[in-house]
C-alpha cells in the first residue's frame, strides 16, 4: 500500500511538470510551450528594465525643468533690473521731499528720485505734497496752493522728523533738481493738482525750470489731468475700489501703477503695449519681490536701502544657485 502523501507528493509535482509543458504521454518537454512562456516573461523583465532605466532620466527632467522655471521667475529680472526710485528721497532717514531726504538717497546710489511738485499761492514751484504740509503745519485742512513762498519758507519738518538731519526744510522744486540733477539717471516729478489754481499753467512753469536746471536729464512727468502728460497714474478709487483706466494714453511711455494692483498679466498687458511698469510705493520686502518677480521696470520706494539690499542678497543666492545673465 502507498504511502498517501508520497501519493500527494508525485501528484503536485506531475501537476508543475503539466504546467511547465511536460506530457504524461512524453517524457520530453513541450519546448514550444515553454519557450513561448520563457519568452513571454523575458519581454515582461526587458520592459520592467527600460522603465527602470527611463524612470529616472524622466523624472529628474521635469525635476530640473521646474527649478528653472521657478529660477527664472526668482532670478529674470537680473537681466533687465529695475531701476531704484526714491520716493521723496530716503524718507526713512529723514522727512520726505527735503534736501536731507535727497541727501541720503544720493548717498544710496540710488537710479532715481521721485519729487512732488506743488504751486504755492504766488506761482512758486515746491518739492511738497498736500500731505506732508499737513504734518508739518499739524493742520489737516492745509494745502500748499494756499499759502505763500514766504509761508512755505518759514515751515521746518525738523520738528516733525528730529534726526540729526540739517537742512530739513521745504525745497523749491529749482533747489531740488540742483542737488539731484548730477547724480541720477531719471527723476520722477509727480505734479500735484489742486485748489486754487488746480494745473493751470502748472506744466509749462515745471518745464521752464527743469530746463534751466537740468537740460539734460531724463524727466518723468507724471500728472493725473490728460494736459500734456508723459506718464500717468494707475490706482484704485478710494470711494468706488476700482481700478483707473489703464490704457487711458496711448503716447505714455509710461505708467506709475500702485503696487498691490501689479500683477502678471498686467505686466504683460502693458508691456505688450510698450509701456514701462513704474511700481509705486513699495516699502515692505515682500512686496519688493513681488515687484521684482513680475519684472517691473522701476520700482519706488520710501526705502531705497532695504530695496538695494534685498537685490543684492537675490542676485548673490541666484548665481550661486548657477543661474545665468546671459
Amino acid at each position: 500500500m502507498r504511502n498517501p502523501h508520497y501519493t500527494a507528493a508525485m501528484r503536485r509535482r506531475q501537476q508543475r511538470l503539466l504546467q511547465t509543458g511536460w506530457r504524461k504521454d512524453d517524457s520530453n518537454f513541450n519546448w514550444s510551450r515553454t519557450w513561448r512562456r520563457l519568452a513571454g516573461n523575458y519581454r515582461n523583465l526587458i520592459m520592467l528594465l527600460v522603465v527602470i532605466a527611463l524612470a529616472p532620466p524622466i523624472f529628474f527632467h521635469f525635476r530640473l525643468r521646474r527649478f528653472y522655471q521657478i529660477q527664472m521667475k526668482n532670478c529674470g529680472w537680473m537681466r533687465h533690473p529695475p531701476l531704484v526710485c526714491a520716493h521723496g528721497g530716503d524718507s526713512t532717514n529723514a522727512f520726505p521731499n527735503t534736501m536731507a531726504a535727497y541727501r541720503s538717497a544720493l548717498r544710496s546710489r540710488v537710479d532715481c528720485i521721485e519729487i512732488d511738485v506743488s504751486c504755492s499761492a504766488d506761482g512758486v514751484l515746491f518739492a511738497l505734497h498736500d500731505r506732508e504740509l499737513q504734518r508739518i503745519s499739524g493742520n489737516h485742512t492745509s494745502r500748499v496752493g494756499y499759502l505763500s513762498m514766504k509761508e512755505i519758507n518759514e515751515l521746518d519738518a525738523a520738528l516733525q522728523f528730529p534726526k540729526v538731519f540739517d537742512d530739513q526744510k521745504v525745497p523749491t522744486l529749482e533747489d531740488a533738481l540742483r542737488l539731484v540733477s548730477g547724480s541720477v539717471r531719471q527723476v520722477i516729478l509727480d505734479a500735484k493738482v489742486g485748489p486754487p489754481l488746480y494745473e493751470k499753467g502748472l506744466v509749462e512753469k515745471i518745464l521752464a525750470v527743469f530746463s534751466v536746471v537740468a537740460p539734460g536729464l531724463y524727466i518723468n512727468l507724471e500728472l493725473s489731468t490728460v494736459y500734456l502728460q508723459v506718464g500717468y497714474i494707475v490706482m484704485k478709487d478710494p470711494k468706488t475700489g476700482f481700478r483707473s483706466n489703464l490704457l487711458r494714453m496711448k503716447r505714455a511711455g509710461i505708467v506709475g501703477v500702485y503696487h498691490p494692483l501689479i500683477d502678471e498679466k498686467l505686466v504683460q498687458i502693458l508691456h505688450w503695449r510698450n509701456k514701462k511698469i513704474y511700481a509705486w510705493t513699495v516699502d515692505d520686502m515682500v512686496s519688493m519681490q513681488d515687484m521684482l518677480i513680475n519684472s517691473v521696470d522701476a520700482v519706488v520706494t520710501s526705502n531705497p536701502a532695504l530695496l538695494q539690499q534685498l537685490m543684492l542678497d537675490t542676485r548673490t543666492q541666484c548665481l550661486e544657485e548657477g543661474f545665468s545673465l546671459l
